[in-house]
């Protein structure tokens, strides 16, 4: 696989819901949506200007002008909301290592201050006369 690409199983998940399926009127491109998905992922991830796409992708023009078509006619924003809707949880691992709190979290004293009570909890602790 290579570095921005995308593997079988995540195009699959998303190929029915792009434009320009191979059959239908109006295929934008005799190399298909696989490989335009994958230019515009190594874009935005690398960082790069529209102009360094490399040549495999095809002209950095036209690869540009069909992003901005789909942008413009919601293509985009309907497959991030569907993705959305139904996450893989291939980035939701959440593990302990990662996990952290800050030291007061936990309740530790301050350096040097005193803890103030609450008004409630000052009022609260007052001896009562009878």
């Amino acid at each position: 696989m290579k570095r921005y690409g995308l593997r079988d199983d995540q195009f699959v998940r998303i190929e029915r819901l792009l434009p320009g399926r191979p059959g239908t009127v109006g295929r934008s491109s005799e190399l298909g949506n696989r490989l335009f998905v994958e230019a515009v992922i190594w874009k935005f991830r690398s960082g790069a200007p529209w102009r360094d796409l490399p040549e495999r992708f095809g002209d950095w023009k036209n690869t540009h002008k069909r992003f901005s078509r789909w942008a413009a006619s919601g293509v985009w924003e309907s497959l991030f909301k569907t993705l959305a809707d139904d996450p893989d949880n291939e980035y939701a691992m959440i593990d302990a290592t990662i996990v952290r709190a800050h030291q007061h979290s936990a309740g530790a004293r301050k350096k040097g201050g005193t803890i103030k009570p609450s008004a409630a909890r000052a009022a609260a602790s007052r001896q009562k006369s009878t």
